[in-house]
């Protein structure tokens, strides 16, 4: 019998993957709204491309769509609005991020979600710089997905029994304020793993080159494919159109870009 299995490794399944594993599953919970769409990114890239020629600065593309994403959400605060306990709704006006970044921890990649606040009142080079920081910054082997600064409470909570964990995260769901403070307002991810536990979410996808008709003639655009899922305990399909519309306009004119270029 072990001649036909042959050889194989065997290690324990990390603790970090299994925290992971248990908010996947109690992000199945959620009624979720998805929305597949594209957004013609060809203007912003450009952008991104000039400011890079004229003056050696290096926008991320990913801290653009960020902006462009918390300038919706306060132009729509039903975005930026979570359940707390069982009748009441809380909207905050600060919109903070959570975006998952791979960091080498003991040399193994792990992922790590790092918050960032009050997106609204940032620029695109602020953002940018601030996500730039975060993957340079050196990480403890302790830290867990949510992050490397969590409480003594909060890092007895990930070590802690798998019943009791789920405990914790049932409380965690139904605190407005808690699930603020250490998973921001929304994330936005290239796979939507860990912050499908998340209120909403915004899986960014591939570009790819396609036809489009724009005034009648044919152009090759870039297009970047995104899914975007919402609480539908909060909102509905009318306002998430009307989300998905605005998005594509912000990109389109390549929102917050071009005061960089003018400065």
């Amino acid at each position: 019998m072990n001649d036909r299995i042959g050889e194989y490794a065997s290690k324990k399944f990390p603790r970090s993957r299994r925290n992971i594993s248990l908010m996947l599953e109690q992000g199945k919970r959620r009624h979720v709204i998805h929305a597949l769409i594209e957004v013609d990114v060809t203007e912003g890239r450009k952008i991104i491309r000039d400011i890079k020629n004229k003056t050696g600065k290096k926008i991320s593309f990913t801290g653009w769509i960020i902006k462009c994403i918390a300038q919706i959400i306060s132009e729509y605060p039903e975005f930026n609005t979570f359940r707390h306990g069982r009748n009441k709704l809380a909207t905050f006006c600060d919109v903070d991020v959570a975006l998952p970044v791979e960091r080498i921890i003991g040399g193994n990649p792990r992922p790590m979600v790092y918050i960032i606040r009050k997106v609204n009142e940032k620029s695109v080079e602020d953002i940018t710089e601030e996500i730039r920081a975060v993957k340079d910054e050196r990480i403890s082997p302790d830290a867990q997905v949510l992050g490397a600064s969590l409480i003594l409470f909060e890092r007895f909570a990930l070590g802690a029994p798998m019943w009791m964990k789920k405990v914790l995260l049932w409380a965690l769901r139904n605190n407005a304020f808690v699930r603020k403070k250490h998973m921001g307002t929304c994330s936005i991810t290239t796979i939507g793993t860990v912050s499908n536990f998340q209120e909403w979410n915004i899986a960014i996808g591939g570009i790819t080159k396609k036809p489009v008709v724009i005034d009648d003639k044919i152009a090759i655009r870039e297009q970047l494919s995104m899914n975007t899922a919402v609480d539908h305990d909060i909102v509905d399909g009318v306002p998430m159109a009307r989300f998905t519309v605005r998005l594509r306009e912000l990109v389109d004119e390549g929102y917050g870009l071009k005061d960089i270029v003018r400065n």
